[in-house]
């Protein structure tokens, strides 16, 4: 079934399942630019994030039959697009365990005044990688503390502590910058 403009996403996925190659592309093409920046923003590299990336779709497509259409497509993508991402730095980062008395502030980080977008990814993105991970995955992405937890193999509250210390990491980085 080719890709029209009143295609809907069943469609759509009926399509790939079918092996149609041109919806295939469809799908990828509608996906890949937001898929790309979770990808990068995860893993801080370009050359990895378009690893995670095609690793991601290939995943996709093999396991897009399992799709039970409970959520939105986009969501379920977004889903393996992570953990993909997650598993791929996982191979080149580690998660450092501190104490979890440090975290046990609030989480809420007063950013003070309006911050530009370049200072505050250039901020986020130079923050170590397991910071990164999970200050993407909860503030960017939506994730709760349990959720980032399972993904990346750590405690809650490990992932609480990471969260804090990547916002105290950012708010030093970002008053630099300032």
């Amino acid at each position: 079934m080719p890709f029209t403009i009143s295609m809907t996403e069943s469609d759509l996925i009926d399509a790939c399942l079918a092996n149609d190659r041109l919806s295939q592309k469809k799908l990828y093409e509608k996906y890949k630019n937001a898929m790309y920046s979770v990808c990068y923003r995860i893993t801080n590299d370009y050359d990895m994030a378009n690893d995670v990336l095609q690793d991601a779709f290939i995943q996709i497509f093999k396991s897009l039959a399992s799709f039970r259409r409970e959520s939105t497509l986009g969501a379920w993508i977004k889903t393996i697009v992570v953990r993909t991402a997650i598993k791929k730095i996982k191979k080149t980062k580690q998660f450092v365990e501190l104490d979890e008395r440090i975290s046990s502030g609030p989480d809420f980080v007063d950013w003070g005044h309006y911050l530009d977008a370049e200072y505050l990814e250039k901020a986020i993105l130079s923050l170590p990688g397991g910071y990164r991970a999970v200050f993407v995955l909860i503030e960017v992405e939506g994730y709760s503390h349990r959720e980032v937890g399972k993904m990346l193999g750590i405690s809650e509250g490990t992932s609480k502590s990471q969260l804090f210390h990547a916002k105290k990491k950012l708010r030093a980085k970002l008053e630099k910058m300032m």
